[in-house]
Protein backbone atom coordinates (compact mmCIF):
# COMPACT_ATOMS: atom_id res chain seq x y z
CA UNK A 1 0.00 0.00 0.00
CA UNK A 2 1.13 3.70 -0.83
CA UNK A 3 2.69 5.49 2.03
CA UNK A 4 1.30 8.66 0.27
CA UNK A 5 -1.27 10.85 2.34
CA UNK A 6 -4.51 10.84 0.79
CA UNK A 7 -5.25 13.47 -2.09
CA UNK A 8 -8.93 13.35 -0.99
CA UNK A 9 -10.17 14.48 2.77
CA UNK A 10 -11.72 11.51 4.17
CA UNK A 11 -10.46 8.94 1.96
CA UNK A 12 -7.54 6.26 1.84
CA UNK A 13 -5.75 6.10 -1.42
CA UNK A 14 -7.59 2.96 -1.93
CA UNK A 15 -10.84 4.47 -1.76
CA UNK A 16 -9.71 7.70 -3.87
CA UNK A 17 -9.68 4.50 -6.82
CA UNK A 18 -13.55 4.31 -6.06
CA UNK A 19 -14.76 7.67 -7.30
CA UNK A 20 -15.64 9.66 -10.25
CA UNK A 21 -17.89 7.06 -12.25
CA UNK A 22 -16.74 3.70 -11.70
CA UNK A 23 -15.41 1.11 -8.90
CA UNK A 24 -11.53 0.71 -10.29
CA UNK A 25 -11.23 -3.46 -9.80
CA UNK A 26 -7.26 -3.73 -9.60
CA UNK A 27 -5.63 -7.75 -9.64
CA UNK A 28 -1.94 -8.99 -9.70
CA UNK A 29 -2.89 -12.06 -12.26
CA UNK A 30 -3.19 -12.23 -16.01
CA UNK A 31 -6.77 -12.12 -16.90
CA UNK A 32 -8.34 -8.64 -18.49
CA UNK A 33 -11.67 -8.54 -17.31
CA UNK A 34 -14.44 -7.75 -19.58
CA UNK A 35 -15.31 -4.98 -17.27
CA UNK A 36 -11.88 -3.37 -17.94
CA UNK A 37 -12.31 -3.15 -21.25
CA UNK A 38 -16.08 -1.96 -21.49
CA UNK A 39 -14.21 1.30 -18.96
CA UNK A 40 -12.29 2.31 -21.86
CA UNK A 41 -14.25 4.46 -24.34
CA UNK A 42 -13.39 3.84 -27.30
CA UNK A 43 -12.58 -0.15 -26.83
CA UNK A 44 -14.83 -1.24 -29.11
CA UNK A 45 -14.66 1.48 -31.90
CA UNK A 46 -12.40 0.28 -34.60
CA UNK A 47 -9.36 0.47 -33.20
CA UNK A 48 -6.79 -2.35 -33.29
CA UNK A 49 -7.97 -5.44 -31.26
CA UNK A 50 -3.72 -5.51 -29.64
CA UNK A 51 -3.74 -2.36 -29.34
CA UNK A 52 -7.19 -1.93 -27.28
CA UNK A 53 -5.92 -4.71 -25.46
CA UNK A 54 -2.64 -3.53 -24.52
CA UNK A 55 -4.47 -0.23 -23.80
CA UNK A 56 -6.79 -1.89 -21.26
CA UNK A 57 -3.55 -3.22 -19.43
CA UNK A 58 -1.93 0.38 -19.69
CA UNK A 59 -5.21 1.94 -18.14
CA UNK A 60 -4.96 -0.72 -15.12
CA UNK A 61 -1.77 0.37 -14.31
CA UNK A 62 -2.20 3.94 -14.61
CA UNK A 63 -5.44 3.31 -12.19
CA UNK A 64 -3.27 1.21 -9.90
CA UNK A 65 -0.32 4.12 -10.16
CA UNK A 66 -2.94 6.17 -8.40
CA UNK A 67 -2.38 9.78 -8.40
CA UNK A 68 1.21 10.88 -7.72
CA UNK A 69 3.34 14.11 -7.39
CA UNK A 70 4.33 13.60 -10.36
CA UNK A 71 1.01 14.21 -11.39
CA UNK A 72 1.04 17.42 -9.73
CA UNK A 73 4.01 18.62 -11.52
CA UNK A 74 2.53 18.15 -14.31
CA UNK A 75 -0.89 19.56 -13.59
CA UNK A 76 1.60 22.86 -12.41
CA UNK A 77 3.59 22.97 -15.53
CA UNK A 78 0.75 21.95 -17.86
CA UNK A 79 -1.23 24.67 -16.47
CA UNK A 80 2.02 27.15 -17.15
CA UNK A 81 1.40 26.40 -21.22
CA UNK A 82 -2.05 26.79 -20.56
CA UNK A 83 -1.58 30.59 -18.74
CA UNK A 84 1.11 31.03 -21.53
CA UNK A 85 -1.03 30.15 -24.08
CA UNK A 86 -4.09 32.63 -22.96
CA UNK A 87 -1.24 35.68 -22.16
CA UNK A 88 0.57 35.60 -25.58
CA UNK A 89 -2.93 34.93 -27.08
CA UNK A 90 -4.21 38.74 -25.65
CA UNK A 91 -0.85 40.20 -26.01
CA UNK A 92 -1.12 41.79 -29.87
CA UNK A 93 -4.35 42.84 -29.12
CA UNK A 94 -3.19 44.80 -25.66
CA UNK A 95 -0.11 46.67 -27.16
CA UNK A 96 -1.74 46.53 -31.22
CA UNK A 97 -3.20 49.85 -30.20
CA UNK A 98 -0.20 51.70 -28.99
CA UNK A 99 2.13 50.12 -31.65
CA UNK A 100 0.44 51.15 -34.32
CA UNK A 101 0.45 54.38 -33.35
CA UNK A 102 4.55 54.37 -33.21
CA UNK A 103 4.85 52.66 -36.77
CA UNK A 104 2.47 55.86 -38.23
CA UNK A 105 -0.33 53.60 -39.22
CA UNK A 106 1.25 52.34 -42.15
CA UNK A 107 -0.42 48.47 -42.90
CA UNK A 108 -3.70 46.56 -42.05
CA UNK A 109 -4.80 48.22 -38.49
CA UNK A 110 -5.83 44.20 -37.71
CA UNK A 111 -2.90 42.47 -38.86
CA UNK A 112 -1.42 41.55 -35.45
CA UNK A 113 -4.34 39.23 -34.80
CA UNK A 114 -4.30 38.08 -38.14
CA UNK A 115 -0.58 36.99 -37.64
CA UNK A 116 -1.36 35.87 -34.47
CA UNK A 117 -3.99 33.09 -35.75
CA UNK A 118 -2.08 31.85 -38.61
CA UNK A 119 1.39 31.47 -36.65
CA UNK A 120 -1.32 29.17 -34.25
CA UNK A 121 -2.88 27.56 -37.06
CA UNK A 122 0.59 26.68 -38.73
CA UNK A 123 2.01 25.60 -35.14
CA UNK A 124 -1.35 23.78 -34.04
CA UNK A 125 -1.02 21.91 -37.38
CA UNK A 126 3.19 20.92 -37.00
CA UNK A 127 3.06 20.20 -33.57
CA UNK A 128 -0.63 18.03 -33.60
CA UNK A 129 1.11 15.94 -36.48
CA UNK A 130 4.47 15.89 -34.94
CA UNK A 131 3.74 14.73 -31.39
CA UNK A 132 1.84 11.82 -33.20
CA UNK A 133 5.06 11.20 -35.21
CA UNK A 134 8.03 11.78 -33.13
CA UNK A 135 6.39 11.83 -29.88
CA UNK A 136 4.61 14.19 -27.40
CA UNK A 137 7.96 15.06 -25.17
CA UNK A 138 9.76 17.28 -27.50
CA UNK A 139 6.85 19.21 -28.73
CA UNK A 140 5.84 19.64 -25.06
CA UNK A 141 9.44 21.35 -24.22
CA UNK A 142 10.06 23.18 -27.10
CA UNK A 143 7.21 24.88 -27.69
CA UNK A 144 7.30 26.68 -24.46
CA UNK A 145 10.42 28.09 -25.26
CA UNK A 146 9.70 29.34 -28.86
CA UNK A 147 7.05 31.26 -27.59
CA UNK A 148 9.77 32.58 -25.04
CA UNK A 149 11.77 33.66 -27.45
CA UNK A 150 9.53 35.65 -29.98
CA UNK A 151 7.79 37.57 -26.89
CA UNK A 152 11.24 39.30 -26.07
CA UNK A 153 12.20 39.63 -29.52
CA UNK A 154 8.88 40.78 -30.92
CA UNK A 155 8.99 43.98 -27.91
CA UNK A 156 12.36 45.14 -29.73
CA UNK A 157 10.84 45.62 -33.03
CA UNK A 158 11.21 48.69 -35.43
CA UNK A 159 8.06 48.65 -37.77
CA UNK A 160 4.88 46.59 -38.26
CA UNK A 161 5.76 44.22 -40.46
CA UNK A 162 8.61 42.47 -38.49
CA UNK A 163 6.18 42.86 -35.20
CA UNK A 164 3.74 41.03 -37.11
CA UNK A 165 6.40 38.20 -38.55
CA UNK A 166 7.56 37.58 -34.59
CA UNK A 167 3.61 37.74 -33.69
CA UNK A 168 3.47 35.00 -35.79
CA UNK A 169 6.41 33.18 -34.20
CA UNK A 170 5.01 33.56 -30.59
CA UNK A 171 1.53 31.75 -32.14
CA UNK A 172 3.34 29.16 -33.83
CA UNK A 173 4.81 28.18 -30.39
CA UNK A 174 1.79 28.82 -28.40
CA UNK A 175 -0.46 26.54 -30.92
CA UNK A 176 1.78 23.69 -29.80
CA UNK A 177 1.65 24.25 -26.29
CA UNK A 178 -2.49 24.17 -26.54
CA UNK A 179 -2.59 20.99 -28.04
CA UNK A 180 -0.02 19.38 -26.10
CA UNK A 181 -0.66 20.59 -22.67
CA UNK A 182 -4.00 18.62 -22.71
CA UNK A 183 -3.09 15.65 -24.42
CA UNK A 184 0.44 14.97 -22.13
CA UNK A 185 -1.63 15.55 -18.77
CA UNK A 186 -4.58 13.43 -20.05
CA UNK A 187 -2.34 10.41 -21.19
CA UNK A 188 -0.50 10.35 -17.45
CA UNK A 189 -4.10 10.57 -15.29
CA UNK A 190 -5.92 7.50 -13.78
CA UNK A 191 -9.35 6.93 -14.74
CA UNK A 192 -10.96 8.62 -12.20
CA UNK A 193 -8.91 11.71 -11.87
CA UNK A 194 -9.69 12.67 -15.85
CA UNK A 195 -11.73 15.66 -14.76
CA UNK A 196 -8.62 17.31 -13.47
CA UNK A 197 -7.77 18.48 -17.48
CA UNK A 198 -10.88 20.79 -17.46
CA UNK A 199 -9.64 21.98 -14.32
CA UNK A 200 -6.57 22.52 -15.40
CA UNK A 201 -8.52 25.31 -17.69
CA UNK A 202 -8.35 27.38 -15.10
CA UNK A 203 -5.09 28.09 -15.34
CA UNK A 204 -5.98 29.88 -18.70
CA UNK A 205 -7.99 32.72 -17.20
CA UNK A 206 -4.63 32.65 -14.91
CA UNK A 207 -3.15 34.00 -18.04
CA UNK A 208 -5.50 36.67 -18.90
CA UNK A 209 -5.54 37.96 -15.48
CA UNK A 210 -1.54 38.43 -15.76
CA UNK A 211 -1.94 39.90 -18.83
CA UNK A 212 -4.57 42.30 -17.45
CA UNK A 213 -2.17 43.30 -14.60
CA UNK A 214 1.18 43.90 -16.84
CA UNK A 215 -1.20 46.38 -18.96
CA UNK A 216 -3.19 48.04 -16.52
CA UNK A 217 0.83 48.82 -14.97
CA UNK A 218 2.55 49.74 -18.02
CA UNK A 219 -0.22 51.04 -20.60
CA UNK A 220 -1.92 53.69 -18.52
CA UNK A 221 1.30 55.97 -17.82
CA UNK A 222 0.90 58.65 -19.71
CA UNK A 223 5.33 59.17 -19.90
CA UNK A 224 5.32 55.60 -21.92
CA UNK A 225 2.78 55.96 -24.00
CA UNK A 226 1.31 58.53 -26.56
CA UNK A 227 -1.75 59.64 -27.97
CA UNK A 228 -1.34 60.71 -31.88
CA UNK A 229 0.55 59.42 -34.21
CA UNK A 230 1.75 63.10 -35.33
CA UNK A 231 4.34 63.14 -31.71
CA UNK A 232 4.53 59.44 -31.15
CA UNK A 233 8.54 58.20 -31.00
CA UNK A 234 9.77 55.20 -29.68
CA UNK A 235 11.50 57.30 -26.90
CA UNK A 236 7.53 58.32 -25.73
CA UNK A 237 5.86 55.20 -26.38
CA UNK A 238 7.95 52.21 -24.48
CA UNK A 239 4.24 50.96 -23.00
CA UNK A 240 4.01 48.21 -25.08
CA UNK A 241 7.47 47.13 -25.82
CA UNK A 242 7.58 46.88 -21.36
CA UNK A 243 4.42 44.47 -21.84
CA UNK A 244 6.46 42.09 -24.43
CA UNK A 245 9.60 42.40 -22.54
CA UNK A 246 7.90 41.28 -18.99
CA UNK A 247 6.14 38.72 -20.40
CA UNK A 248 8.34 37.28 -22.07
CA UNK A 249 10.45 37.07 -19.12
CA UNK A 250 7.64 35.48 -17.20
CA UNK A 251 7.10 32.94 -19.90
CA UNK A 252 10.93 32.55 -19.65
CA UNK A 253 11.12 31.77 -15.90
CA UNK A 254 7.80 29.00 -16.91
CA UNK A 255 10.16 27.65 -19.80
CA UNK A 256 12.85 26.85 -16.73
CA UNK A 257 10.87 25.93 -14.66
CA UNK A 258 9.12 23.00 -17.20
CA UNK A 259 12.27 21.62 -17.96
CA UNK A 260 13.77 21.75 -14.49
CA UNK A 261 11.41 20.49 -11.99
CA UNK A 262 9.70 17.83 -14.29
CA UNK A 263 11.84 15.03 -16.23
CA UNK A 264 8.96 14.27 -18.42
CA UNK A 265 8.84 10.95 -19.52
CA UNK A 266 7.20 9.74 -22.78
CA UNK A 267 3.17 9.20 -22.83
CA UNK A 268 2.72 5.58 -22.44
CA UNK A 269 0.04 5.38 -24.49
CA UNK A 270 2.23 7.29 -27.19
CA UNK A 271 4.73 4.27 -26.70
CA UNK A 272 2.05 2.13 -26.94
CA UNK A 273 1.07 2.94 -30.67
CA UNK A 274 4.89 3.08 -31.42
CA UNK A 275 5.58 -0.72 -30.55
CA UNK A 276 7.53 0.60 -27.36
CA UNK A 277 5.94 -2.05 -25.17
CA UNK A 278 9.50 -2.20 -23.15
CA UNK A 279 9.45 1.48 -22.70
CA UNK A 280 6.29 1.64 -21.44
CA UNK A 281 6.96 -0.83 -18.55
CA UNK A 282 10.35 0.83 -18.00
CA UNK A 283 7.86 4.06 -17.47
CA UNK A 284 5.74 2.29 -14.95
CA UNK A 285 8.05 0.90 -13.02
CA UNK A 286 9.97 4.01 -12.47
CA UNK A 287 7.09 5.91 -11.57
CA UNK A 288 6.05 2.87 -9.51
CA UNK A 289 9.46 2.93 -7.35
CA UNK A 290 10.13 7.13 -7.60
CA UNK A 291 6.75 7.05 -5.31
CA UNK A 292 6.42 3.82 -3.81
CA UNK A 293 3.48 2.55 -5.89
CA UNK A 294 2.67 -0.99 -6.96
CA UNK A 295 3.13 -2.42 -10.71
CA UNK A 296 1.91 -5.45 -11.60
CA UNK A 297 2.15 -4.69 -15.34
CA UNK A 298 4.94 -6.60 -16.79
CA UNK A 299 6.58 -6.92 -20.62
CA UNK A 300 4.66 -10.88 -21.20
CA UNK A 301 1.43 -9.21 -20.48
CA UNK A 302 1.89 -6.99 -23.13
CA UNK A 303 2.97 -8.75 -25.61
CA UNK A 304 0.68 -12.00 -25.08
CA UNK A 305 -1.76 -8.94 -26.12
CA UNK A 306 -0.99 -9.74 -29.52
CA UNK A 307 1.05 -7.65 -32.21
CA UNK A 308 0.07 -4.25 -33.86
CA UNK A 309 -1.12 -4.68 -37.35
CA UNK A 310 0.06 -1.29 -38.53
CA UNK A 311 3.43 -0.07 -37.85
CA UNK A 312 4.08 3.58 -37.15
CA UNK A 313 7.21 5.46 -38.29
CA UNK A 314 8.66 8.26 -36.71
CA UNK A 315 9.15 10.17 -39.60
CA UNK A 316 7.21 13.24 -41.21
CA UNK A 317 5.19 11.96 -44.68
CA UNK A 318 2.15 12.58 -46.48
CA UNK A 319 1.43 9.27 -46.00
CA UNK A 320 1.52 9.09 -42.26
CA UNK A 321 0.18 12.29 -41.26
CA UNK A 322 -3.06 10.84 -43.89
CA UNK A 323 -2.82 7.90 -41.66
CA UNK A 324 -3.34 9.74 -38.66
CA UNK A 325 -6.37 11.55 -39.74
CA UNK A 326 -7.67 8.18 -41.32
CA UNK A 327 -7.50 6.90 -37.80
CA UNK A 328 -9.85 9.70 -36.59
CA UNK A 329 -12.88 7.77 -38.76
CA UNK A 330 -12.51 4.35 -38.24
CA UNK A 331 -16.06 3.95 -37.59
CA UNK A 332 -19.29 5.87 -37.90
CA UNK A 333 -19.64 6.69 -34.53
CA UNK A 334 -15.96 8.24 -34.39
CA UNK A 335 -16.58 10.00 -37.52
CA UNK A 336 -19.55 11.97 -36.48
CA UNK A 337 -17.87 12.58 -33.11
CA UNK A 338 -14.57 13.79 -35.18
CA UNK A 339 -16.83 16.22 -37.40
CA UNK A 340 -18.67 17.63 -34.42
CA UNK A 341 -16.22 18.13 -32.38
CA UNK A 342 -14.13 20.53 -35.79
CA UNK A 343 -17.26 22.34 -36.32
CA UNK A 344 -17.32 23.16 -32.96
CA UNK A 345 -14.16 24.58 -32.29
CA UNK A 346 -14.73 26.44 -36.00
CA UNK A 347 -17.72 27.81 -35.44
CA UNK A 348 -16.93 29.21 -31.71
CA UNK A 349 -13.52 30.38 -33.66
CA UNK A 350 -15.95 32.39 -35.56
CA UNK A 351 -18.69 33.67 -33.08
CA UNK A 352 -17.17 34.82 -30.20
CA UNK A 353 -14.90 37.47 -31.73
CA UNK A 354 -17.22 38.79 -34.15
CA UNK A 355 -19.98 39.53 -31.24
CA UNK A 356 -16.94 41.47 -30.02
CA UNK A 357 -16.58 42.87 -33.09
CA UNK A 358 -19.71 43.94 -33.78
CA UNK A 359 -21.11 45.03 -30.26
CA UNK A 360 -19.34 48.54 -29.48
CA UNK A 361 -21.40 49.90 -32.98
CA UNK A 362 -24.66 48.80 -31.54
CA UNK A 363 -24.25 49.88 -28.01
CA UNK A 364 -23.15 53.32 -29.00
CA UNK A 365 -26.43 53.54 -31.62
CA UNK A 366 -28.71 52.90 -28.57
CA UNK A 367 -27.04 55.87 -26.24
CA UNK A 368 -24.93 53.76 -24.10
CA UNK A 369 -22.11 55.64 -22.46
CA UNK A 370 -18.88 53.63 -22.07
CA UNK A 371 -16.21 56.04 -22.71
CA UNK A 372 -13.62 54.80 -19.88
CA UNK A 373 -10.31 56.51 -19.06
CA UNK A 374 -7.13 54.49 -19.45
CA UNK A 375 -6.73 53.06 -15.49
CA UNK A 376 -10.46 52.20 -16.27
CA UNK A 377 -10.08 50.08 -19.50
CA UNK A 378 -7.35 48.20 -17.55
CA UNK A 379 -8.68 47.66 -14.57
CA UNK A 380 -11.72 46.41 -16.49
CA UNK A 381 -9.97 44.14 -18.67
CA UNK A 382 -8.48 42.90 -14.99
CA UNK A 383 -11.34 42.14 -13.46
CA UNK A 384 -12.70 40.31 -16.79
CA UNK A 385 -9.94 37.95 -16.56
CA UNK A 386 -10.19 37.04 -13.19
CA UNK A 387 -14.01 36.24 -13.56
CA UNK A 388 -12.91 33.32 -15.82
CA UNK A 389 -10.24 31.77 -13.51
CA UNK A 390 -13.03 29.96 -10.76
CA UNK A 391 -15.36 28.45 -13.59
CA UNK A 392 -13.38 25.91 -15.03
CA UNK A 393 -13.00 24.94 -10.96
CA UNK A 394 -16.98 24.74 -11.42
CA UNK A 395 -17.17 23.12 -14.62
CA UNK A 396 -14.89 20.44 -12.97
CA UNK A 397 -17.25 19.45 -10.64
CA UNK A 398 -20.24 19.70 -12.55
CA UNK A 399 -18.55 17.66 -15.53
CA UNK A 400 -18.00 14.95 -12.78
CA UNK A 401 -21.98 14.40 -11.85
CA UNK A 402 -23.43 11.45 -13.52
CA UNK A 403 -26.51 13.28 -14.58
CA UNK A 404 -24.47 16.04 -16.41
CA UNK A 405 -21.28 14.41 -17.81
CA UNK A 406 -19.10 16.44 -19.71
CA UNK A 407 -21.83 17.36 -22.35
CA UNK A 408 -24.14 18.45 -20.23
CA UNK A 409 -21.86 20.84 -18.57
CA UNK A 410 -20.90 22.12 -21.53
CA UNK A 411 -24.35 22.94 -22.97
CA UNK A 412 -25.23 24.35 -19.52
CA UNK A 413 -22.30 27.10 -20.34
CA UNK A 414 -23.23 27.53 -23.85
CA UNK A 415 -26.67 28.63 -22.76
CA UNK A 416 -25.65 30.84 -19.97
CA UNK A 417 -23.24 32.23 -21.78
CA UNK A 418 -25.70 33.18 -25.22
CA UNK A 419 -27.87 34.56 -22.41
CA UNK A 420 -25.65 36.23 -21.51
CA UNK A 421 -24.58 38.14 -25.21
CA UNK A 422 -28.46 38.79 -25.27
CA UNK A 423 -28.39 40.91 -22.01
CA UNK A 424 -25.45 42.58 -22.91
CA UNK A 425 -27.09 44.29 -25.58
CA UNK A 426 -29.10 46.39 -23.07
CA UNK A 427 -25.89 47.38 -21.25
CA UNK A 428 -26.27 50.99 -21.28
CA UNK A 429 -23.47 52.47 -18.08
CA UNK A 430 -20.13 51.51 -17.72
CA UNK A 431 -21.23 49.68 -14.36
CA UNK A 432 -22.92 47.26 -16.37
CA UNK A 433 -20.95 47.09 -18.99
CA UNK A 434 -18.09 45.85 -16.42
CA UNK A 435 -20.33 43.30 -14.54
CA UNK A 436 -22.00 41.80 -17.49
CA UNK A 437 -18.05 41.68 -19.39
CA UNK A 438 -17.09 38.98 -15.49
CA UNK A 439 -20.27 37.00 -16.03
CA UNK A 440 -19.51 36.13 -20.22
CA UNK A 441 -16.26 35.35 -18.99
CA UNK A 442 -17.43 33.18 -16.20
CA UNK A 443 -20.09 31.28 -18.32
CA UNK A 444 -18.05 30.84 -21.21
CA UNK A 445 -15.46 28.97 -19.45
CA UNK A 446 -17.39 26.60 -18.17
CA UNK A 447 -18.09 25.23 -21.58
CA UNK A 448 -14.53 26.35 -23.36
CA UNK A 449 -12.80 24.37 -20.25
CA UNK A 450 -14.71 21.38 -20.89
CA UNK A 451 -14.25 21.34 -24.56
CA UNK A 452 -10.38 21.87 -24.17
CA UNK A 453 -10.86 18.43 -21.82
CA UNK A 454 -13.22 16.79 -23.96
CA UNK A 455 -11.38 16.99 -27.08
CA UNK A 456 -8.60 15.02 -26.08
CA UNK A 457 -10.23 12.40 -24.17
CA UNK A 458 -12.70 11.44 -26.76
CA UNK A 459 -9.84 10.53 -29.72
CA UNK A 460 -7.83 7.69 -29.82
CA UNK A 461 -4.00 7.87 -28.94
CA UNK A 462 -2.72 7.07 -31.66
CA UNK A 463 -3.95 10.30 -32.97
CA UNK A 464 -5.04 12.22 -30.14
CA UNK A 465 -2.40 15.51 -30.93
CA UNK A 466 -3.80 15.43 -34.83
CA UNK A 467 -7.24 15.39 -34.10
CA UNK A 468 -6.66 17.85 -31.37
CA UNK A 469 -4.38 20.37 -33.52
CA UNK A 470 -6.89 19.66 -36.35
CA UNK A 471 -9.79 21.59 -33.78
CA UNK A 472 -7.68 24.03 -32.91
CA UNK A 473 -6.36 25.05 -36.08
CA UNK A 474 -9.58 25.20 -37.38
CA UNK A 475 -10.85 27.74 -34.30
CA UNK A 476 -7.97 29.53 -35.55
CA UNK A 477 -8.45 30.16 -39.20
CA UNK A 478 -12.53 31.24 -38.44
CA UNK A 479 -10.41 33.62 -35.46
CA UNK A 480 -8.43 35.47 -38.32
CA UNK A 481 -11.46 35.55 -40.45
CA UNK A 482 -13.59 37.76 -38.26
CA UNK A 483 -10.36 40.03 -37.64
CA UNK A 484 -11.13 40.68 -41.41
CA UNK A 485 -14.47 41.03 -41.12
CA UNK A 486 -14.93 43.53 -38.57
CA UNK A 487 -12.42 45.66 -40.31
CA UNK A 488 -14.08 45.40 -43.59
CA UNK A 489 -18.02 44.72 -42.06
CA UNK A 490 -20.51 47.74 -41.49
CA UNK A 491 -20.26 47.41 -37.58
CA UNK A 492 -23.49 49.67 -37.30
CA UNK A 493 -26.22 46.83 -37.93
CA UNK A 494 -27.29 44.81 -35.42
CA UNK A 495 -28.32 41.67 -37.03
CA UNK A 496 -24.64 40.07 -36.53
CA UNK A 497 -24.85 40.69 -32.28
CA UNK A 498 -28.04 38.46 -32.58
CA UNK A 499 -26.64 35.88 -35.04
CA UNK A 500 -23.58 34.88 -32.50
CA UNK A 501 -26.10 34.81 -29.46
CA UNK A 502 -28.08 32.22 -31.12
CA UNK A 503 -25.30 30.17 -32.81
CA UNK A 504 -23.64 30.37 -29.72
CA UNK A 505 -26.49 28.42 -27.87
CA UNK A 506 -26.95 26.29 -30.91
CA UNK A 507 -23.02 25.12 -29.79
CA UNK A 508 -24.03 24.06 -26.77
CA UNK A 509 -26.84 22.01 -28.01
CA UNK A 510 -24.33 20.48 -30.35
CA UNK A 511 -22.27 19.65 -27.59
CA UNK A 512 -25.07 17.84 -25.63
CA UNK A 513 -25.19 15.50 -28.59
CA UNK A 514 -21.99 14.54 -28.71
CA UNK A 515 -22.27 10.95 -29.43
CA UNK A 516 -19.47 9.82 -26.61
CA UNK A 517 -19.31 10.86 -22.84
CA UNK A 518 -16.39 10.59 -20.98
CA UNK A 519 -17.96 10.28 -17.87
CA UNK A 520 -16.78 7.02 -16.12
CA UNK A 521 -14.87 5.84 -19.03
CA UNK A 522 -10.85 5.83 -19.59
CA UNK A 523 -9.28 7.39 -22.53
CA UNK A 524 -8.35 5.11 -24.80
Amino acid sequence: MSTEKSLTPGLQPDDERDIGGYVSEHSNDDSMSESDKERDLLAHHGQDPALSRKMCLVNNAIDELGWTPYHTKLFFLNGFGYAVDSLVMLLQSVIAGQAYLEFGQHGYETAMTIALYAGMFVGSLFWGFGADIIGRKHAFNFSLIICCVATIVAGGMPNWPSLGLFISLLGFGAGGNLVLDTTVFLEYLPGNKQWAVTLMAAWWGVGQAITGFIAWGFLVDEKWNCSSVETCTRSNNMGWRYVMFTSGALVLVMSILRLTLVQLRETPKYLLGMREDKQVVDTFEYLAKKYNRPCSLTLEKLEACGTLSVEAHKKFSFSEMAGHLRGLFITRKMSISTIMLWLSWIMIGLVYPLFYAFLPSYLASLGANLNVTPFEKWRNYTLTNISGIFSPILAAWMCNIPLLGRRYTMLIGALLTSAFFFAYTAVRTKDQNVGFSCAIAFCLNIYYGVLFAYTPEVLPSAHRATGNGVAIAGNRVMGALSAVIATEADTATSAPIFICGGLFAALGVVAALFPFEPYGRRSS
